[in-house]
């Protein structure tokens, strides 16, 4: 009995660390892109099929688009800037969080000296073929 206790709590102990992964937010404020980039870096920190996560940063803006099947959640790591959301505009800083609902078209400007960086979480898995740029 005892035995069998110990072998389940080993396979319990394997199967958590399988499935969970920590982030520590602390270090995602000290990442910084390893290569030159023009206006956006893109980081990939985790993708499965139910979810995607990027950490991304922004020197100018993103131009207006939407995903047609994926929600995206956004935390601000650092920087500040102008988001556009439907038809609603509104200032972004350190420790903003939002959720972009599917089909809802959105865009940000940088305004601060120093590149705008997100935290972008995408649901379901983002395979890169679902960003439809808006005129």
């Amino acid at each position: 009995m005892a035995r069998s206790l110990v072998i389940i709590t080993f396979f319990l102990f394997l199967s958590s660390i399988a499935i969970s992964q920590t982030v520590d937010l602390k270090n995602l404020h000290n990442e910084e892109p390893k290569e030159a980039y023009d206006n956006i870096h893109v980081k990939k920190l985790h993708s499965d099929s139910l979810s995607s996560s990027f950490l991304i940063w922004i020197k100018d803006r993103v131009k207006p688009h939407r995903h047609n099947w994926h929600t995206e959640q956004l935390y601000v790591v650092s920087g500040q800037g102008i988001m556009t959301l439907g038809k609603e505009t509104f200032a972004i800083k350190k420790g903003d969080y939002f959720i972009i609902q599917k089909g809802s078209i959105h865009s940000v400007k940088v305004t601060s000296d120093i590149p705008l960086k997100v935290l972008s979480i995408q649901s379901p898995e983002f395979l890169g073929n679902d960003r439809e740029f808006i005129d």
